[in-house]
């Protein structure tokens, strides 16, 4: 994600103390079991005692006005025994529960969906939970976003529950299948690539499914619906690229959306090859106050892509970077959420000064000097202050800015050629799967063959903001510096 107006302001195993707490070892109702995985930042997201595998989820369209019906299917898999679980779900309405076939009791408590099976569950024992439910996008800060014609989704950080019951936490990957039915004149893209052609349903609509080939953090989920017309071109080395735009749009967005192959080639020179089956760029027709790097199919609002190229074409990076640094790569914890927009913002003052002369040391120094308030205000990279609510909670330049200049102190540290052996063993090492600020600093210590866990750590915890390696000249407590240079996002 990357916020467009300016803000001031380890896996299931690293939660393996809370998992072992299961409704079993409580008082009172065992169906009460405790939710949340205990995250520093979101204590309540995510639930103990089970790993999904998949979900399948179904949704039928009946206008943006009004609630979708549901059908959640998860296939889980108990870490301990359970006689009860939780599953995070702030909205919609709950008509029926099944546990492995059989009818289950379930109760609403804050927002979370309480459920107790007919029979308990042994640890190992595989979880086949059905929920029926509604999906309602007039509930505010709810994963839906509406569109002048239709819905997208932007689930990141916390509002994926808010869409549909889940394990709401970006340790718990699972695989995905949609299956979304609406009228015929609508069109529906999702993550990933149609499995089928979509099916007529009744008369009057088709159903269109969906089945993205990587494993996807329920952040990352999205579902777009609406008036679309879905453009399709080669991208390197054969992958297909499709771009999702309001039908009008088709020719004067076409420029613009040809720039992704060569910015796929550009980020495939510094990381590596592209890490999934298909890339493209949603077009919404709102406005959000960002952009959103969701899985294969980047949630951009309309008014960003019609803006001049030397600002639209740096965010574009700035999310496609994303797939590597965020998607393929997913953090442990949302502390390590660094890792993704610091990644991500490193890349996007790399492209601007490679392809339109922005200094990449003019652009550092930019943010350098205003580091230490950025600290003080929002906490260190790696260790961001507990975010008020809302969407963009965390999204804070400290994540941004502060993330970015750690990577530039680092190449800065350990040269050129061994940081980019670092990106590249990186994305390669922890493709698919979840990896945190901990695993990152051994990494970098094993690619430079030296201890860093002391330098990454000042720059990472740290309260002031180091000196800049190379730049014993640049003071990080002086005023921020401005450049004359294209706009770009905080």
């Amino acid at each position: 994600m990357i916020p467009i107006t300016p803000r001031s302001g380890a896996v299931l195993a690293a939660f393996a103390a809370v998992l072992t707490l299961t409704a079993a070892d409580l008082p009172g109702d065992p169906a009460a079991s405790v939710s949340g995985l205990g995250d520093r930042l979101y204590p309540d997201l995510g639930n103990p005692g089970y790993d999904v595998a998949a979900y399948d989820l179904s949704f039928d369209y009946h206008g943006q006005d009004r609630p979708l019906d549901a059908v959640t299917r998860i296939k889980a898999r108990a870490t301990a025994p359970l006689t009860g679980f939780h599953l995070d779900f702030a909205a919609g309405t709950v008509s029926s529960v099944q546990v492995n076939g059989h009818p289950a009791g379930y109760t609403r408590e804050r927002e979370e969906l309480v459920v107790t099976p007919e029979e308990p569950v042994p640890a190992g024992g595989e979880l086949l939970i059905t929920v029926v439910h509604t999906s309602d996008p007039r509930v505010a800060n709810t994963g839906w976003v509406r569109t002048a014609d239709g819905l997208a989704m932007a689930n990141q950080a916390d509002a994926a529950h808010s869409v549909f019951p889940c394990n709401d936490h970006p340790s718990d990957k699972a695989a995905f299948t949609f299956h979304v039915t609406a009228p015929k004149d609508l069109t529906v893209v999702t993550n990933g690539v149609p499995d089928t052609v979509p099916e007529a349903a009744p008369a009057s609509a088709l159903t269109w499914t969906y089945r993205p080939a990587s494993p996807m953090a329920t952040e990352l989920a999205q579902v777009s619906i609406g008036r679309s017309a879905v453009l399709h071109r080669a991208g390197p080395h054969g992958l297909v690229l499709r771009d999702v735009v309001g039908v009008a749009d088709r020719d004067r967005l076409a420029a613009r959306l040809a720039m992704t192959p060569g910015q796929i080639s550009w980020m495939e020179d510094q990381v590596g090859p592209y890490p999934f089956e298909t890339y493209g760029i949603l077009s919404a027709d709102t406005t959000t106050g960002f952009e959103l790097e969701t899985q294969t199919l980047s949630l951009f609002e309309r008014r960003v892509l019609l803006a001049p190229e030397a600002l639209a074409a740096p965010l574009m990076v700035h999310e496609l970077a994303h797939q590597w640094f965020g998607d393929s790569v997913t953090p442990a914890a949302w502390s390590d959420l660094w890792l993704n927009e610091g990644h991500a913002t490193w890349y996007q003052w790399l492209y601007n000064a490679q392809k339109y002369g922005v200094g990449l040391d003019q652009q550092v120094r930019a943010v350098y000097g205003g580091d230490d308030q950025v600290r003080t205000a929002d906490g260190p990279p790696a260790e961001p202050k507990v975010p008020e609510p809302g969407k963009l909670g965390i999204f804070r330049n400290n994540v941004y800015d502060g993330g970015a200049l750690a990577l530039y102190a680092l190449r800065q540290e350990i040269g050129a050629p061994a940081f980019q052996r670092l990106e590249r063993a990186w994305v390669a090492r922890h493709r698919d799967g979840n990896a945190s600020t901990a695993d990152f600093t051994a990494l970098a210590s094993e690619v430079a063959g030296r201890d860093l866990s002391g330098f990454l750590h000042a720059w990472l915890y740290g309260a002031v903001t180091p000196p800049m390696p190379g730049h014993g000249d640049w003071v990080a407590g002086a005023a921020r510096a401005r450049t004359a240079t294209a706009p770009k996002p905080a």
